[in-house]
């Protein structure tokens, strides 16, 4: 495992690390199976393929409970850098060793650590999951850009999220009454009308 590892499970970096990898829409199941092999830098993804479970007091690995759970996430670069900073910080690490050796309950413990030294209301792990789908959304990309990416289909995502889309179908609305108005299509459909009068006429 990670024997002598020097980066301090409690440190400040170790857990912005962690965080940063939530706001790539991973369950906490798949962000503590993730190894070393599952980076491609040069790529810039990470592959997602496997989930971490504790059953009867033993680490074991599964395949994710879906289909869509197979995916491979385009990483940005500061996530990248970071990680390859994060590498550099332990020795004797083995391509299928386990990057966060920590248990769903530590995560836990450290949330609820983090909400209290801020001052703010204590919120759950996975509420960075739906923060991170949010602004997505309003970053103005589609259910099914973002079920991709989170592992879901378009649909459950349309449902879930659905009171966030509004303000986008509006978008929408607005470019399409702008493209109408830049080609003169009311006009159009006026003009049309009149000729199809005098044709019955």
């Amino acid at each position: 495992m990670f024997a002598g590892a020097s980066l301090d499970e409690n440190s400040g970096a170790f857990c912005e690390l962690k965080a940063n990898f939530f706001r790539l829409i991973l369950t906490k199941a798949e962000l503590l199976a993730l190894t070393p092999a599952d980076f491609d830098f040069e790529a810039e993804t990470v592959r997602i393929n496997k989930s971490y479970q504790r059953l009867k007091g033993e680490d074991v690995i599964t395949s994710p409970k879906t289909r869509k759970g197979n995916r491979t996430i385009k990483m940005p670069k500061f996530l990248c850098e970071e990680m390859q900073d994060c590498l550099k910080m332990y020795y004797d690490l083995k391509d299928c060793d386990r990057l966060f050796p920590v248990s769903k309950h530590y995560l836990f413990s450290e949330m609820d650590r983090g909400c209290k030294a801020m001052g703010v209301k204590r919120i759950r792990i996975h509420d960075l999951r739906h923060s991170h789908v949010s602004l997505l959304i309003d970053m103005g990309f589609t259910a099914l850009a973002i079920g991709n990416r989170v592992g879901h289909e378009a649909e459950k995502i349309t449902y879930r999220y659905a009171h966030l889309f509004p303000s986008v179908q509006t978008e929408m609305a607005n470019r399409l009454d702008m493209e109408r108005d830049a080609k003169g299509g009311g006009n159009d459909v006026r003009e049309s009308n009149g000729q199809t009068g005098a044709l019955e006429k």
